[in-house]
This record gives C-alpha cells, sequence and structure tokens, in this order.
C-alpha cells in the first residue's frame, strides 16, 4: 500500500508539472470536459469512491480518445487509472488491452511523458503476470527499467525511483515462484538504496525504511530457496524499529511464518493490526480482512494458541459481516451518485460551462499576474542582496590573495642559504608556476613539475605539504581557478571558452572547484568584479 502511494504521488507530481507548460494554451470544450472529469475522479479516488472513479476515468480517457494530442497527460493519466482500476477488479485482459492501446498511440510521440511510459509498462508487466506470461512480463519489466533509465539520462545509480521500481518487481516475480529473475531485481534494488545513501539523495528516513524492507527482501528470498540459516542471519541484522515500521511489518510477518516462527509472526500481525487501526481506522474490507485478519489466525493456529485463534476467527466472522454491510450501503451509495451525475451531465448547458470557464480564467490571470509581480519583486531582492554579499567577499578574497603574494615575495626575498630544502623546491616551484602556459596545459601533474624541476614528485609533494599544506594536484588547481577567475574578470570571453584556457577540461568539476576556492560561481564572480 504504501508503495502504491509513492508511485500515485509521483505520477500526479509529473501530470501537473506537465500541464504547467499547457496552461496558456487554447484547449477546446472536449478538452475541458475531460480534465473535469479527471479531476473528478482523483477525488472519488481519494475519497475510496471506486465505481465513481473508474467511471469518470473512463469518460476523460474515451473523450479524447479520437485526438490524445490535445491533451496527452490527461489522456495517459486517465487511460493509466482506468487500466488500474480494471486491474484491481481482476480483468486482466481488459487491463492489457487499455494499457496496450495507449502505448501504440503514444508511441514516438514526443509530447507523451516519458515518466507515464515507465507506469504504463510495468502495470502491463503485472497483468502478464497474472495471465501466466512469465516471459512477456519479464521483457516488458526491462523495458520498463530502461524507459526509467533513459528518463534519468542513464544514470541508473542513486535514483530513488529506480529503488522502488527494482523493488516491485522483485516481488512480482518472487510471488510466482521466479527465484532467479526476482534475485536479479533483488540486487538493483540493493545497488540503488546503497547508491542513494551515498549520493545523500532522498529522504534519509524513508531510505532507512526501504533499507529495511530490502533487507527482509533477502531474508525472505533466503528461506524460500532453501538458505534458512542465512536467511535467519540477514533477518537478525535488522533493527527492530525498522522492522516495526507500516511498511516493513507485513514482510517481516511473511518471512517469519515461512521459516516456522509462528510465535514471533502473530506478534508482528498484532502489530501490523495495531498500525492499520490507527491509520486506516475502524472501517473494514473484504482486503483489509485478507491482509491483516486472516495472516494473523493462520500464525495463532500453526503456532498452537487455539483460544487465540478461536477469538480470531470470530472477529473475522464479524469482519466478513460488517463489510457485507458496509459494501452494500457504498454501493447503493455510489450507484445513486451515478445515476445523479448523469441527470446532471445531460443538463448541462453550453453557455453556463463557458461561463464558468471565463470565470476560472479571469481568476487564474489575476492569481498568476500577482504571483508574477511577486516573484519579479522577491527575484530583484534577491539578487541586490546576493550582489552585495559577493562583491563583499570579492574584496575578501582579493585582500587575502595580495597578502599570500606578499607573502611568497617574502620568500624569494630570503637569501637561499637561510632556507631549508623543501622551501627551496617550493620557490622554484612558485617561479615555475609564473608561467602560465605550465598549469593551464590539461596534462600538467605532479609528474610534469618533477620533470620541469629535474626532481621527483616525492620531493615535490613533501615540499608542497610543509610549506603550503597542499596536494600537488591542489596547486596546481588553486593556480588554475585563479588564472580563470582573472580572465573572468578582465575580458568579455565566454565562461566555456575561460574554463577550456584554464587548463581543467571538465566543466563539472571546474564549478566545482571555483565554488570550493571563491564560494560563489563564475557567473557571479565576474559579476561581482565588474560592479
Amino acid at each position: 500500500m504504501f508503495k502504491q502511494i509513492i508511485l500515485v504521488v509521483l505520477c500526479v507530481v509529473a501530470l501537473v508539472a506537465c500541464r504547467g507548460e499547457k496552461a496558456s494554451d487554447h484547449v477546446s470544450k472536449k478538452v475541458n470536459t475531460a480534465i473535469s472529469w479527471h479531476a473528478d475522479a482523483l477525488e472519488y479516488d481519494k475519497a475510496g469512491q471506486m465505481r465513481l472513479a473508474e467511471l469518470y476515468y473512463k469518460k476523460a480517457f474515451e473523450a479524447l480518445k479520437d485526438n490524445p494530442s490535445q491533451d496527452w497527460i490527461t489522456y495517459g493519466d486517465a487511460g493509466y487509472r482506468y487500466a488500474c482500476m480494471l486491474y484491481q477488479r481482476g480483468n486482466m485482459e481488459g487491463t492489457l488491452a487499455i494499457v496496450s492501446e495507449i502505448m501504440d498511440i503514444a508511441k514516438g510521440q514526443k509530447e507523451f511523458p516519458a515518466t507515464m511510459e515507465t507506469g504504463l509498462f510495468s502495470l502491463m508487466a503485472q497483468s502478464q503476470l497474472h495471465l501466466a506470461m512469465p516471459e512477456a512480463a519479464r521483457q516488458t519489466f526491462t523495458r520498463a527499467y530502461e524507459n526509467q533509465l533513459t528518463v534519468l539520462d542513464g544514470k541508473e545509480r542513486g535514483d530513488f525511483n529506480l529503488a522502488i521500481m527494482c523493488s516491485n518487481i522483485f516481488s512480482s516475480f518472487f510471488e510466482i515462484g521466479e527465484y532467479d529473475e526476482a534475485r536479479k531485481w533483488l540486487g538493483r534494488y540493493e545497488d540503488e538504496l546503497l547508491a542513494c545513501k551515498r549520493l545523500g539523495i532522498g529522504d534519509s528516513l524513508l531510505i532507512e525504511e526501504h533499507k529495511g524492507s530490502m533487507a527482509l527482501c533477502k531474508a525472505q528470498y533466503l528461506q524460500a530457496t532453501g538458505h534458512a540459516e542465512e536467511a535467519a542471519a540477514v533477518y537478525a541484522t535488522i533493527p527492530r524499529n525498522l522492522i516495526s515500521m507500516p511498511m516493513n511489518i507485513m514482510d517481516a510477518a511473511g518471512y517469519l511464518m515461512a521459516a516456522g516462527r509462528y510465535d514471533e509472526a502473530a506478534y508482528w500481525y498484532e502489530q501490523s493490526d495495531s498500525t492499520f487501526l490507527a491509520t486506516v481506522g475502524t472501517r473494514m474490507t473484504f482486503d483489509n480482512i485478507a491482509t491483516n485478519l486472516s495472516p494473523r489466525y493462520s500464525a495463532y493456529r500453526k503456532a498452537g494458541r487455539i483460544d487465540e485463534a478461536l477469538v480470531m476467527a470470530d472477529s473475522i466472522s464479524a469482519a466478513i459481516d460488517s463489510a457485507l454491510v458496509w459494501q452494500k450501503k457504498s454501493d447503493a451509495a455510489e450507484l445513486a451518485v451515478i445515476y445523479q451525475t448523469h441527470e446532471k451531465d445531460l443538463q448541462l448547458s453550453t453557455s453556463n460551462f463557458q461561463l464558468k470557464l471565463h470565470r476560472l480564467f479571469a481568476v487564474a490571470l489575476v492569481i498568476i499576474l500577482l504571483l508574477i509581480a511577486y516573484l519579479l519583486w522577491r527575484a530583484r531582492k534577491y539578487n541586490k542582496v546576493l550582489l552585495d554579499k559577493n562583491r563583499s567577499l570579492y574584496e575578501q578574497i582579493q585582500q587575502r590573495e595580495q597578502v599570500e603574494a606578499e607573502q611568497r615575495e617574502q620568500m624569494e626575498a630570503q637569501p637561499v642559504e637561510t632556507l631549508s630544502q623543501n622551501q627551496q623546491l617550493y620557490r622554484r616551484l612558485c617561479e615555475l608556476m609564473k608561467d602560465s602556459a605550465v598549469y593551464t596545459d590539461a596534462g600538467t601533474n605532479h609528474d610534469t613539475l618533477a620533470r620541469l624541476l629535474g626532481t621527483n614528485r616525492t620531493y615535490i609533494n613533501e615540499a608542497l605539504h610543509e610549506c603550503a599544506d597542499l596536494t600537488s594536484a591542489d596547486f596546481i588547481n588553486q593556480y588554475r581557478i585563479r588564472h580563470a577567475a582573472h580572465l573572468l574578470a578582465t575580458t568579455d570571453d565566454p565562461i566555456g571558452l575561460i574554463i577550456e584556457q584554464s587548463g581543467i577540461t571538465n566543466r563539472t568539476t571546474f564549478s566545482r572547484l571555483f565554488r570550493e576556492h571563491y564560494s560563489m560561481t563564475p557567473s557571479e564572480y565576474r559579476q561581482a568584479a565588474r560592479k
């Protein structure tokens, strides 16, 4: 459930971002109607009124089928969610038909979001698994994974969304006993999480929670493939606070059931039941019974706790009665709303719709203009503060570099016999670096300096460490960055050309080194120097 919520949030974010680019475009009445239906469907979906949500997703999807290019985002998202509704009702053939139709129409369309394609591929693969088409599902999951890599521009390490995808694919293959394929995706899940943590990408608490999930997946896999001792060892390393997180409790209980540790499994099922009541409430559905109550009953029975199993059986019976009553009321209420909705749709006139639309556009335009004015004012104020700060920083930099230059001049003025060997070598290095051709050569390194001074790199490194507390790479880059700063302040050359002239071949590396050295970007430095 938690993973599905994350996926829905990501889809909604992608929908809002993509629609924002088209906010000023003129849209037809049909498109406006489809957008309105899609918004209604989202509200019904949030409220748990699935019949109504499915109806309006279908209406929005079919309204744009003839010409989806009018609004690819609404068409794709409504179709995807409509297919998800069919999938939840067990209509796998219908799900495949809708997804295949969307993919065929959207094929080669640049306006169709690649992130949405990833979700469609994943849903198609899930349907294929349920239809006993594991080979087709394997290929489709791979296409979903590769499509997500395309979205990331080939950067496959350290993307949290990619980690969640790998986790879901692992679970899908694990559930049908395709353990070799499951192992491959479990490895990718682990790699992505480690990369996220190493790179500091994503919410750290969420990453820790998924680390617990990943470890539980590994324990389940080892147990299922006959490595019970290794599975137990992995489970033992998982901190209890990670197991007790909502998304991990059921996985932990599932592993313990498979390992024959029924008392422990019963404990976690009890915790899951408490968590369910705290987060969802007391309303019970058949899905909730199957997910939260039935497994707990099985754990009690297998653990030999017959009295508790009987009590749980009574609770399940009462929950089924309650779910039946609630389901009937819910169905009746939704059917009534569906009927009323059809009546309202028939009575809705074109003039009233256009009037509401014009009013909406007028309000939106006023809000947008006010927002633009506010943002312009904030940007101007921010730029002024930033420029003053950078100017002050620039003056400090000039003073610092002046002091360093004076220190070098003092050292150069000292008699050679009063200097140590390292100081003499450092002075020769400083003399050598007066020739910009030395450090602006991208190939210059400690070996180059040693060759030019007729010594070896060990002596070079010792002299730099003693006299300047720098490595040879930092020493060379210091001159390169200062050379680039001089060009930024005294020429109008493009920054890209200045980077090439500085001896640093990688633009990202240059930007990082420049910011570390001057605490501002090259553009900000140039502006501060010329103010």
